[in-house]
């Protein structure tokens, strides 16, 4: 992502402005063009010093030059962090589907908007933006015709297909909110998410297909809506031949192909994601408008060169924010080629990325860590078998990108493992224990954020003191990431992992208290704790430690298959612990609170250190799981023996 090379304007060179859009600063106004001169003639340290210093003049100039707007905006930004007020762009008005649609469809209708990388290879399908339109005003027209109205919220629950990138942007021209469920969740994880955010209809399959297997989702949905009574319609598409038993919610999907944009304030709501937090209740984070187009958008191209003619390839799911900002609406926005994968990295052999990125061309290549992780196991020559000359950047997940080792100014290194530079209008300070700024370099700390931008998200559904208590309560007047980073000699950020009790499985963020909550349903379990240890493939895995009651007799093994079939059912697969070990007791404070720290010590074996265990009700607990973990990883050995 080097900023824009001598005379290319952003966004392809393309000026979206309208007339009269450029009275837009609450400082001075900038002429059309501003940014695409600004990007031309200035270096990446001049251009990040400008957003520092005068962020309304970098963000409006931005927002006006590569955003089509409605009705224009007459003040950049209205942002108090203690608070968490952030507003950007009042008073404006636009549709997002029109910037990711509309306007490239008047200038290149027949340019590959998707390439539909389907499970079986070979089989990739190319989606123009002609037909994307097509696609999203017949779904537009369906939720219309049944009564989703602007403001109403939308749950997808569908594999990576055109379809789900379509009902996402059919939800955004009608002003519909759409929460885009990962299509590998349960029933009843879905259904706590359609409940939290009164969902008026569902939009999914009848089945998904991936991996060379074929799961049900249609039945999943069922099941989740005996327990949703807000939800008025499901809209069924079909992803293979199977036909489905349509109820009397049921809606087919099939429309007339022209539907008019709905004008949205920049700060109505464009999507809820949700996500695991650390007190177990999933949280619907909430992005709007304009900020978070323009920031995936901005993102999108800096960060990866993307350039006319490039096939970007984010092999993420759509379900989650990764997807929603690089796979959908960043590249959409720029007018780009994105890949849809709908299968997996080692499906049908190691080396199906790169079979994909010598097929389709592919010139970025972004994927989960999780996947990188997984394929070191493997030989070489899975990649080197494969021409993979069209590639120009690779990149390694997140979803709405702050840190990175691009844009740069040319020539300018990459370090591996470092997240680097700070993006355009991101200014990151480390926080010490008490609260302070750690001043200087080769220093840790709480990585936070001490500036407004425009891709933050604004709340959390239906409790916005949560999102404050959450993120700008730990260091007022600052954003808290949650993360520990390290400012190397050089000024370059490293993160060193995760401050909370959210654990990373695979790339899916997994709230502790989520697991335990599932865990503590069990009749025979009074009290559970989990801690993510590290994995070499995984990244992290949740280890459980189990008090069960006392009158269970011996057999525990049929305890645990019932625990994991438990976890199964409320979150995913993928949320079973990897370790369960019944212990008699868990250590806790006398306040009553479980010390996590000890457990993490204990599960990763380096209890030679335990640190200070003077606030312990009863420290001869300690001992005792240690012991218990002694005789499990004995157990553990023998069976893997045998």
């Amino acid at each position: 992502g080097t900023p824009g090379r001598e005379g290319k304007g952003v966004g392809g060179g393309r000026d979206r402005s309208g007339p009269g859009q450029h009275r837009c600063l609450s400082s001075l106004p900038p002429p059309p063009g501003t940014w695409s001169s600004q990007v031309s003639r200035l270096c990446y340290r001049d251009l990040y010093r400008l957003s520092i210093t005068d962020p309304d003049r970098f963000w409006g100039s931005a927002a006006t030059d590569r955003l089509r707007w409605v009705k224009p905006f007459h003040r950049v930004q209205d942002c108090e962090l203690s608070s968490g007020r952030i507003s950007w762009f009042l008073g404006g008005k636009l549709n997002v589907s029109v910037n990711c649609l509309d306007v490239h469809v008047e200038t290149h209708p027949d340019r590959v908007a998707l390439i539909w990388e389907r499970d079986e290879p070979g089989t990739e399908v190319k989606v123009t933006y002609r037909e994307l339109l097509e696609t999203t005003c017949r779904l537009a027209n369906t939720l219309k015709d049944h009564g989703i109205q602007k403001g109403d919220r939308v749950a997808i629950y569908m594999p990576v297909s055109p379809l789900a990138v379509a009902a996402m942007l059919a939800c955004t021209r009608i002003g519909a909110v759409h929460t885009v469920v990962f299509a590998g969740f349960s029933s009843d994880a879905l259904a706590g998410r359609i409940q939290d955010a009164h969902c008026k209809a569902v939009i999914t399959c009848n089945q998904a297909v991936r991996g060379g297997r074929v799961l049900d989702l249609k039945p999943t949905v069922d099941a989740a809506l005996t327990s949703c009574p807000t939800v008025r319609h499901v809209f069924v598409s079909q992803r293979t031949e199977k036909p489905v038993v349509m109820g009397p919610l049921d809606v087919p999907l099939e429309e007339s192909a022209v539907c008019p944009a709905e004008p949205l304030d920049s700060e109505d709501l464009l999507f809820l994601l949700y996500t695991s937090g650390s007190t177990g209740k999933p949280k619907g984070i909430v992005h709007t408008q304009a900020g978070y187009l323009l920031y995936s958008s901005l993102t999108h191209q800096f960060v990866f060169d993307h350039q006319d003619g490039d096939v970007f390839g984010c092999v993420a799911d759509v379900g989650w924010i990764t997807g929603h900002s690089y796979v959908v609406y960043g590249p959409l926005c720029n007018g780009a080629t994105t890949v849809l994968f709908e299968s997996t990295p080692v499906y049908p052999n190691p080396g199906r990325y790169w079979e994909t990125v010598q097929r389709l061309g592919i010139t970025q290549f972004y994927g989960a860590p999780t996947a990188l992780r997984l394929l070191q196991k493997y030989d070489d020559h899975w990649v080197k078998t494969y021409d993979r000359s069209t590639l120009r950047t690779l990149g390694s997940e997140t979803g709405g990108i702050c840190i990175a080792p691009r844009p740069a100014d040319e020539g300018s290194p990459i370090l591996p493992a470092m997240a680097m530079r700070p993006f355009f209008g991101i200014q990151p300070v480390l926080m010490g224990e008490k609260g302070q700024p750690v001043p200087g370099n080769s220093v840790g700390g709480a990585l936070c954020i001490s500036q407004p931008w425009p891709g933050m998200a604004r709340s959390i559904y239906g409790d916005h003191q949560r999102f404050v208590d959450a993120y700008f309560k730990p260091f007022p007047g600052c954003y808290f990431s949650g993360d520990g980073a390290f400012r190397s000699e050089d000024g370059f950020y490293q993160i060193t992992g995760r401050m909370d009790d959210v654990i990373n499985v695979s790339g899916h963020r997994l709230g502790t208290a989520e697991i335990e909550d599932a865990l503590d349903a069990h009749p025979a379990v009074p009290e559970a704790a989990v801690v993510g240890i590290p994995h070499d493939i995984k990244g992290e895995v949740p280890f459980a430690f189990v008090v069960l009651k006392d009158d269970l007799g011996g057999d525990t093994h049929s305890m645990v298959e019932q625990l994991r079939h438990l976890v199964t059912t409320k979150i995913a697969k993928y949320a079973v612990p990897e370790h369960f070990l019944v212990v008699r007791r868990l250590p806790k404070t006398r306040s009553g609170k479980i010390m996590r720290r000890i457990l993490r010590k204990v599960a990763m074996e380096t209890t030679a250190d335990l640190g200070d265990v003077s606030t312990l009700d009863d420290p001869s607990v300690v001992m005792e799981i240690i012991e218990a973990h002694e005789l499990y990883r004995k157990q553990t050995k023998l069976q893997e023996k045998k």
